[in-house]
């Protein structure tokens, strides 16, 4: 990737407007999946985008700086164990994998709900990390 656009002051301003902006809308489908359009994998993807426009006006380098590999691969896992996690408790509590309804002994809709939040969870922050991973894997192309 080349230099940051440092001479482009409109575009860096209007990205430090806009990033966390981005940020807190991926936040809003992540949460608000269940009630209408969204979920895990488009809260995902929006907030991995915020991510890129950061790497791409203010330099890779930075970017790895503030989202280390490290860190990456932890919440690719840490997704996955989310979301396999939840199926596992609902089976140790006499369900079936991923039947939300025994999360909850005083409610099967509240365990519904508690259920489809964790497994977006896991689904939002697998899916962010692995778009930041491709991304960093396409930007260090040819570099070295």
């Amino acid at each position: 990737m080349k230099e940051p656009l440092r001479q482009h002051l409109i575009l860096r301003m209007v990205s430090k407007f806009l990033i966390p902006y981005i940020l807190l809308f991926a936040l809003y489908v992540q949460f608000h999946g269940d009630y209408g359009p969204g979920g895990g994998f488009q809260a995902g993807v929006i907030f991995a985008a915020g991510i890129v426009l950061y790497a791409l006006i203010f330099s890779l380098h930075r970017a790895r700086r503030a989202f280390p590999d490290r860190a990456v691969e932890l919440f690719i896992s840490l997704g996955v164990l989310i979301y396999g996690g939840t199926g596992i408790l609902c089976l140790l509590r006499g369900g079936r994998f991923l039947d939300y309804s025994v999360l909850s002994t005083h409610d099967p809709i509240h365990g519904q709900h508690l259920g489809i939040l964790l497994v977006e969870l896991g689904v939002g922050i697998t899916v962010t990390a692995a778009m930041v991973a491709i991304f960093f894997a396409f930007a260090d192309r040819g570099r070295a």
